[in-house]
């Protein structure tokens, strides 16, 4: 495979074939790779938060019900 540099954009080369533009600025793109990485790790902690949030609904839900059982019986 071949490359051209892209006039204007040092970071930037064309494959010949293809035609393919392609970034070769590594650091940018580890950079960018990072940030990816921390937002998929703050939904999915946020998305165990609600998980959590919602159980915990429903056994208070359950404690409810079942101290609404005991005041019906006395």
């Amino acid at each position: 495979m071949s490359y051209i540099k892209v006039e204007g954009h040092s970071e930037l080369v064309r494959e010949q074939n293809s035609h393919a533009v392609i970034n070769t600025d590594t650091t940018t793109y580890n950079t960018y790779m990072r940030m990816m990485e921390n937002k998929k790790k703050q939904r999915d902690q946020l998305r165990d938060a609600v998980r959590e949030i919602n159980s915990l609904k429903c056994e208070m839900h359950e404690i409810k019900s079942l101290l609404m059982q005991l005041m019906d019986k006395k």
